[in-house]
């Protein structure tokens, strides 16, 4: 427990706050005095990186974040985008990794119920998660463990609060070893008429707690995703908030109820800094002070002080600012779904945030200084060095194309996710009709003709290698997995996990990283309209490779018309559009065939992009195109395995066609060349599709044709698909099986 006004603030005080002595020294100036405890708390979880963007905003501001369809970009819980009729599609992805790492079914369950109450927060109805997920080598001694957690707490909140999880990606990689990434996204719908803010505009109005109790858990957790970790990481455990689904449930239909009246006139979520965040953010942007009495604070925890009470990030808690003659109404909403609901204070006109308790006053702060006050570094960097490119002929050829397929596929990188889909309930609230496993999820706007594509993506060794060119590949990547489905790509989210920004080589990662999105949201028209950023990402000095995941969101004009990956039809034809220069740098193959990822990713060529989607979406609007996939990790021999497979048992097989270009035939089956699509077709309409690219001036060739129950290629022995299915399946539930059997 932490004492109240009468603590001496020592420089281990300071120190044990997240705040270095320049910092303490700059809020002393601010405040002409010493803060009380309960003060010290408030601005160190403020001034806090995870929730002040302190190393991060400067260049976060050179985003595109606007457009004809913007409704609300940062700023606000979460971005809102319009769809048009009257619907808007309201979405963010955010980061839950530390907590993840030190209790992986807690941190994970609850970054998934921090995330949805970003968007219910602004009067969307939550219809889609999607999650990204980073783990360390599948030999790491934690892995097991931490996957088995992180998937089991997803499940878990998910399922419970009836959202479907349509999709997403995890990954494998020993720089996660021993710090995870858990970055969870939620989409959800609302009408453009009712969009709700978090502006406290308005004196003398009631300030309304709903929702769960007050505890202790979740103390400091701003702080703990703003430092980096040591052997010590798991007395911090006391620090990851515990969640409840099913309150979360009742908190979502409580919310909407009283959303349907008008009776709002701010909202927050109760997230990171819990009650200091949600009362300084709310009384700033409605220019206004905000006095609470911490005495009636539902607590279900005796004897907590002011500080806890105003630190804890306790879940499922929401603040409202109410009209007064709405007040009970509001209030016999949320009684009727057994959820708390207490006035525990009133805005006033003072612009001063006033915290009291038992009779004392806690706190006494400006509320403009509070809210707006955190330093902005421009911290020192190093501009990454841009890799060599690696010839195709510099990678040796394998014995077997066939056989180096097999083993790709039935490896970490590119096994089947199955095992953790499945734990989803992706099928809940019966509007998904592109389900997971295919290049992005879908869900219909209920009682219309309009589906939402939803994916994300990153692929962090691109990144590692070229900061700018990898995130521009991100963007673009989700940009081709919302086309195959038929959708128009709209916005972005991001999540950027990096390591410490102090450090000026990791600062120019993340510099040349906002640089690259910028570029690729600016030419796609393509804006970033929410987002999180997540820094100290590393464990006694080293640090994750740079991630910024990118959460893509599309509109379908016709649900009916999507396209997906499965193979349709004995007889038809696969067509490959984009250029292929067989890109090996930075490859899968690369790194099976040498033991190491080497060079330069591949380019991406913006212009290209835009004409291959635009004919893409084109042919799936006017079913010329019978399958779609984009071509990415693997390259086009892996596109094309899995089409295939995702056909189950009854999959279908390709006879490939021999190529017969000048490049290597294994930089053309595994390069992983940007910009590309495989389509299957008609023999009718093949002729007529290879001319349409044509006329955009883009390649596009005839790689194979759909047969039989295996895939064959000229000169080697054909590999049934029953044999790739068992690789590509046999990954996660063996690993998790030796997990199991512990």
């Amino acid at each position: 427990m932490t004492d109240t006004t009468t603590r001496k603030i020592t420089p281990q005080i300071v120190a044990e706050h997240g705040l270095k002595p320049d910092e303490y020294e700059r809020l002393l100036e601010i405040l002409g005095r010493e803060p009380l405890i309960c003060e010290l708390g408030i601005f160190s979880v403020m001034w806090s990186e995870h929730c002040s963007y302190k190393s991060s905003r400067v260049w976060l501001k050179t985003l595109p974040t606007s457009g004809p369809k913007v409704i609300q970009g940062p700023g606000e819980n979460a971005g809102v985008v319009d769809l048009g009729d009257g619907d808007a599609v309201v979405f963010k992805m955010e980061s839950h990794n530390h907590p993840s790492y030190i209790e992986p079914f807690q941190g994970a369950a609850t970054g998934v119920g921090g995330i949805m109450r970003d968007v219910f927060t602004m009067g969307a109805r939550p219809v889609a998660n999607m999650n990204a997920l980073r783990f360390g080598a599948p030999d790491h001694p934690k892995t097991r463990h931490l996957v088995g957690g992180v998937v089991a707490g997803i499940a878990h909140y998910g399922n419970c609060t009836g959202v479907p999880t349509i999709g997403g990606e995890t990954n494998f990689d020993e720089g996660y070893n021993n710090n995870i990434l858990v970055n969870a996204m939620c989409v959800g719908l609302a009408k453009t008429d009712k969009i709700f803010y978090s502006a406290a505009k308005g004196v003398g109005l009631p300030v309304v707690y709903v929702g769960s109790k007050t505890g202790r858990d979740g103390i400091h957790g701003a702080t703990m995703a703003s430092a980096e970790f040591d052997e010590k990481s798991d007395e911090k455990r006391p620090t990851v908030q515990v969640g409840d689904p099913f309150t979360e449930k009742l908190l979502i239909e409580a919310c909407l109820e009283l959303m349907a009246t008008d009776s709002i006139i701010a909202i927050q979520d109760m997230g990171a800094a819990g009650l200091t965040s949600s009362t300084s953010e709310m009384a700033d942007k409605g220019g206004v002070g905000i006095e609470l009495d911490l005495d009636l604070v539902p607590q279900r925890e005796t004897g907590m002080t002011a500080y806890e009470m105003m630190l804890s990030e306790s879940q499922e808690r929401m603040l409202m600012i109410l009209k007064p003659e709405r007040q009970e109404q509001a209030k016999a909403i949320f009684t009727k779904w057994g959820l708390d609901f207490a006035v525990i204070g009133q805005t006033t006109d003072t612009q001063r945030m006033v915290i009291k308790h038992k009779g004392k006053i806690e706190a006494d702060l400006p509320v403009p200084v509070l809210a707006n006050s955190a330093p902005m570094y421009k911290r020192p960097y190093i501009e990454p060095k841009k890799p060599s490119k690696i010839l195709p002929e510099w990678v040796p050829a394998p014995n077997s194309i066939l056989g180096t397929l097999k083993d790709l596929m039935g490896g970490p990188a590119l096994a089947s996710r199955r095992w953790i889909w499945e734990q989803y309930d992706h099928m809940v609230m019966g509007d998904t009709v592109g389900r997971p496993g295919g290049d992005a999820g879908v869900v219909r706007v209920h009682g219309t003709k309009k589906g939402i594509a939803v994916a994300c993506d990153v692929t962090p060794r691109y990144v590692t290698a070229d900061p700018e060119e990898g995130t521009k590949q991100a963007v673009v990547e989700t940009w081709r997995n919302l086309t195959a489905v038929g959708a128009d790509p709209l916005a972005i989210t991001d999540n950027m996990n990096f390591a410490n920004p102090e450090r000026p080589e990791i600062m120019g990662q993340f510099v040349a990283s906002v640089r690259g999105m910028a570029e690729a949201c600016t030419a796609l028209d393509y804006p970033v309209v929410s987002g999180n950023v997540s820094l100290y990402n590393e464990t006694n000095g080293v640090g994750i490779p740079p991630t910024p995941a990118i959460g893509g969101v599309g509109l379908v004009p016709d649900w009916t018309k999507i396209a997906d990956i499965r193979l349709k039809s004995e007889g038809n034809m696969l067509i490959v559009i984009g250029r292929e220069e067989g890109h090996l740098g930075q490859s899968l193959y690369q790194r099976h065939a040498t033991g190491k990822f080497d060079g330069a990713p591949p380019p991406v060529d913006l212009q290209d992009e835009i004409k291959a989607g635009r004919l893409i979406r084109t042919l799936i609007r006017e079913g010329r195109v019978l399958a779609v996939h984009d071509c990415a990790d693997g390259g086009l021999l892996v596109a094309v395995a899995e089409m295939a497979l995702a056909g189950g048992s009854s999959g279908l097989g390709v006879e490939l066609y021999p190529y017969e270009g000048k490049l290597p035939a294994h930089a053309i089956w595994f390069g992983e060349d940007q910009g590309r699509y495989v389509v299957e077709v008609t023999p009718q309409k093949a002729e007529e599709v290879l001319e349409r690219a044509r006329l955009l001036e883009l390649p596009a060739r005839i790689v194979g044709r759909v047969s039989g129950d295996a895939i064959g290629l000229k000169g080697e022995k054909p590999l049934p698909l029953s044999e790739l299915r068992a690789a590509h399946e046999g990954f996660l539930p063996n690993l998790m099986q030796s997990e199991l059997g512990a």
